[in-house]
């Protein structure tokens, strides 16, 4: 299926300049979001995964519904102060910004096989802060799965040694 006939760009959004690749006229095509979803876990069944791992908020739409269909765990990953038990967390770069990012200390074992799921791949830091954070909890991260990548962003580069697997590319 070509993803990209179901994705909207938006000019100058969130600022004049960025063309903004919007995912959610993706989700309204049942269709077109379970074939989604059902590429997205076939590539974390591949890798074996124990469990899924999702940055929010998009992250959640991807990942929660990827553990679903594999019966596998999902841990969220949020910004400071949403998490309520004890978490370590990590700053980080966007690419409009700069954020924090938390997980529960608890929420992955030692040696745990994780895929960390996203929307988009862009420069590579929430996906870099969220590797780093199920890494210090001893979790092995065997795959990054997104719907989008950004090529032209570079992100790949900065996630060198990680098997990236991207529905599609701009």
């Amino acid at each position: 299926m070509d993803f990209k006939k179901y994705i909207t760009i938006v000019e100058d959004f969130p600022k004049e300049g960025i063309r903004f690749k919007d995912i959610t006229t993706l989700m309204q095509d049942g269709e077109a979001y379970k074939a989604a979803i059902d590429k997205m876990a076939e590539y974390a069944k591949e890798k074996n995964a124990d469990v899924i791992v999702g940055p929010e908020a998009r992250g959640f739409v991807v990942g929660c519904p990827v553990s679903y269909v594999l019966g596998k765990g999902f841990v969220p990953v949020r910004k400071a102060g949403k998490l309520p038990r004890e978490v370590i967390s990590v700053d980080y770069g966007l690419e409009y910004g700069k954020d924090c990012l938390t997980i529960h200390k608890d929420s992955i074992t030692k040696g745990q096989r994780v895929v960390i799921t996203d929307d988009l791949l862009a420069t590579g830091g929430t996906i870099e802060a969220t590797v780093k954070m199920v890494e210090e909890l001893g979790g092995v991260v065997v795959g990054l799965v997104f719907m989008i990548e950004l090529s032209y962003l570079n992100g790949r580069d900065r996630l060198h040694g990680y098997d990236i697997f991207s529905l599609t590319q701009y």
